[in-house]
């Protein structure tokens, strides 16, 4: 412990001798709070923080991070007040090691709950203060490395955990170096077969090729000195994990796999940059569709660099990376380099990242726990892609986002005016998901308005709550809430017997058919015979979850339990039958989606005759697009949505009674 101690402190150096001795008393402190507690390896507890704040030193964070790291598990782990911490260490320190200490089981009732709570508390906390993250993923860094003292089952789930939470916000945060080492070691302990077997390949490969790619340093120094250039060139072997990917992307072996070399090429100016790449190309042909510039697309988390891959010397692929030294400082730092020597930090930089603000908008609009949850993983780590408006406005959106999640974006009032999108210039469905540089145009009209399968459509949060706020204020037998769907029943009956059952029928229907909105600026109320402020609840005798087949029943002071139909306990409610609604999921489409060609003599009310023929049978017009044909016809292909169930036939007969219609085949 000593010698790990004295290590320690030899890495402050850097550090004004005040601050090294305020450092040194935290390590004093909390290696007398942790006493005698122990590892699963064994060792002394106090190794864990002090090799968590030893990252931190190599990172350059400050010292109040250090000392944070220093303490993040005394008030966990002890008995230590956040008071007699506050009296040591100042409010800062204690608001940071706050940020990353776990709600106690005891408040969360439950594991599951501790963890999501815990999970919620660190990112609002970090939306604060940036710095409770970087602690975070240092900690989680040090427990990653000592995983192989825990049993299998708990090494794999927090693992898995690594690689589906803190590899993505190391990621979104920009700190590579950090999000490398998490994914080679989730996967060595996640796939410990594969990981040897790539990681003694690639090793390999890289000695094998050292005289090679000492061939192509010199080959690139040479081309950027005769242009008076002064550059550095770094040879590398791919990381494990992304070999790993690309093995799975485009299912191959590893031996299979023809680029595990790389080259980064560190320059001074962006100008220099893109003269360096010329040079590249000069030398050896460049791969197509395998260049990319995110100098001029920085990614969200302001990482900047030019990606090219070339066919090198005997035909052999390479990967080059080029960038200033400043790019390279952010490409490895990411948002921790704004504590790097320096006194100050340029907080505005911090805000812009995308990740910040997303999580400041979800916890002002108090979004519910487990929707929190779940947008966190669908939404926020999720890789993204740039869009572009026909302006030229750069628009990052999540990967999948579709035509609604950009309208949306881009105004609540365009979102809710929707009638189509171009991307492009060509009209695509509004389900269809974006992709990386389109450029994306929706088509709006005072007619235009959202409806449910929109909400199948949308795959980011803002989107959602917007569709769901118009839909619960505008149409009166729906009510949305918890990612359900709940509907009144259609207004018919069955053929009666008799007179008592007809009467019977008749006080059924004035009870299951009441279904009225009333509108509340603050929350969706409806009301269900004398039901009020209805509110939708899971049942938990079956615990439905998404995909099951559903049904409400309408309790008295609850809401709407939602039970799935094959639920037991159905036959043991009173009243089920009468007092029971439709409901369905959100994420579960009932639709189908069809197309067709349609060829026409010349019209101008063609597409809205082919959308009243669609609507008849409750379908849904979502991309169509007419040109004219060298007979001087109109000839185009179409998309709709139909309800299942509905005969695909009777819509094209439907159509083929348009006046104007030559002829109409269906496609799909």
């Amino acid at each position: 412990m000593e010698d790990s101690i004295s290590k320690f402190e030899k890495k402050l150096s850097k550090y004004r001798p005040t601050k090294k001795a305020r450092i040194m008393k935290a390590v004093e402190w909390a290696q007398l709070k942790h006493g005698d507690q122990k590892r699963a390896s064994g060792e002394p507890f106090f190794i864990h923080p002090l090799k968590v704040a030893e990252f931190l030193v190599d990172l350059g964070m400050d010292q109040e991070t250090i000392i944070a790291a220093l303490l993040h598990d005394v008030l966990e782990d002890t008995a230590t007040s956040e008071t007699e911490m506050r009296k040591e260490f100042g409010r800062e320190v204690v608001n940071l090691v706050d940020g990353v200490t776990k709600i106690s089981l005891v408040k969360a009732k439950s594991k599951s709950i501790q963890e999501t709570e815990t999970m919620r508390k660190m990112l609002m906390a970090m939306t604060k203060d940036i710095r409770v993250i970087i602690i975070k993923l240092s900690d989680k860094l040090h427990n990653m490395q000592t995983l192989q003292y825990l049993p299998e089952e708990k090494k794999k789930r927090i693992a898995k955990e690594c690689i589906e939470i803190y590899v993505p916000l190391a990621d979104r945060l920009g700190i590579s170096g950090l999000k490398t080492d998490l994914e080679d070691l989730a996967l060595k302990h996640l796939k410990p077969d594969v990981y040897e077997q790539l990681s003694g390949t690639i090793n390999l490969a890289h000695n094998e090729n050292l005289a090679y790619l000492k061939k192509i340093e010199k080959t690139i120094l040479k081309a950027a000195k005769n242009e008076g250039i002064e550059i550095e060139v770094t040879t590398r072997a791919k990381h494990i994990y992304s070999v790993y990917l690309k093995m799975k992307k485009r299912k191959k072996a590893v031996d299979e796999i023809n680029d595990l070399l790389g080259i980064r090429i560190l320059c001074n100016t962006t100008n220099e940059c893109y003269t360096l790449l010329g040079l590249v190309h000069r030398i050896w042909p460049p791969i197509a569709n395998r260049f990319k510039d995110y100098i001029a697309m920085p990614k969200s988390n302001h990482y900047q660099s030019l990606h090219t891959t070339v066919m090198g010397f005997d035909g052999r692929i390479l990967e080059v990376q080029i960038r200033t030294y400043a790019m390279h400082y952010t490409a490895e730092y990411g948002v921790a380099a704004h504590w790097i020597y320096k006194e100050n930090t340029d907080s505005s930089k911090i805000e812009e990242l995308a990740i910040i603000n997303k999580l400041k908008r979800w916890n002002e609009q108090h979004v519910p726990q487990a929707e929190f949850w779940e947008d966190v993983k669908t939404e926020l780590l999720k890789d993204s892609i740039y869009v572009f408006t026909p302006k030229g406005h750069i628009v990052e959106m999540a990967k999948d986002a579709t035509p609604i999640d950009f309208a949306y974006h881009i105004h609540t009032e365009v979102g809710n005016r929707c009638i189509g999108a171009k991307a492009d210039g060509s009209i695509i469905p509004l389900n269809t998901p974006l992709k990386n540089t389109q450029v994306v145009e929706i088509l709006t009209s005072n007619r235009g308005k959202p409806n449910i399968n929109w909400l199948r459509f949308a795959r980011t949060q803002k989107a959602k709550t917007k569709i769901r706020q118009w839909l619960n204020k505008n149409t009166e037998d729906l009510i949305i809430e918890k990612n359900i769907i709940a509907k009144s029943k259609p207004l018919h009956e069955e053929p009666e017997k008799d007179k008592t059952d007809q009467a019977s029928k008749s006080e059924k229907k004035d009870l299951t058919n009441i279904v009225k909105h009333v509108v509340d600026s603050s929350k969706v109320s409806f009301k269900i015979g004398d039901e009020k402020n209805m509110m939708i609840s899971l049942a938990n005798c079956c615990k439905p979850t998404t995909g099951d087949s559903i049904i409400g029943y309408v309790s008295r002071g609850r809401g709407i339990i939602v039970h799935r139909t094959d639920c037991p306990n159905l036959k043991n409610i009173n009243e089920f039958k009468e007092r029971s609604v439709i409901v369905e999921w959100e994420a579960v489409s009932p639709t189908a989606s069809r197309r067709f060609e349609v060829t026409s003599k010349i019209t101008n009310d063609l597409f809205s005759e082919i959308e009243g023929s669609i609507r008849k049978f409750g379908g849904h017009l979502i991309e169509g697009k007419l040109e004219e044909n060298d007979k001087g016809n109109l000839k185009g292909n179409f998309t709709m949505e139909m309800t299942k169930g509905v005969d695909y036939k009777q819509i094209l007969k439907s159509i083929r009674t348009i006046p104007s219609v030559i002829n109409i085949r269906p496609l799909s």
